[in-house]
């Protein structure tokens, strides 16, 4: 049984850094990629960045390139996202996700999902 658990949401300022953590029990020699979404009220649930659980390549929404950086320590089974520059834009709840298929960016792909943490950027 796979489990996910993130940690490390909050309230920060415009401007502000967060990072999020998302630690992996179980089986997780199989996974491809592990990624990170965020969901916005009223909004679907949309893919962040993700990094290749081997190589560890990663890929990030347009929007949040050069501000995110992803990262995984394979020995702790923990990916990491690590926010700066937040705006209140970012707001949402987040979600650590594991995928065993090469479509990285695809929400409906992922088998196993964390129960997401929220964050919450001020003006």
């Amino acid at each position: 049984q796979v489990q996910l658990v993130e940690s490390g949401g909050g309230l920060v300022q415009a401007g502000g850094s967060l990072r999020l953590s998302c630690a992996a029990s179980g089986r997780t020699d199989n996974f491809y990629a592990m990624g990170w979404f965020r969901q916005a009220p009223g909004k679907e649930r949309e893919f962040v960045t993700a990094i290749t659980w081997s190589s560890g390549n990663t890929y990030y929404l347009g929007s949040v390139k050069g501000r995110f950086t992803i990262s995984r320590d394979n020995v702790k089974n923990t990916v990491y996202l690590q926010m700066n520059s937040l705006s209140p834009e970012d707001t949402a709840i987040y979600y650590c996700a594991a995928t065993q298929t090469l479509t990285y960016w695809n929400r409906d792909m992922y088998k196993y999902w964390g129960q997401g943490t929220q964050v919450t950027v001020s003006s």
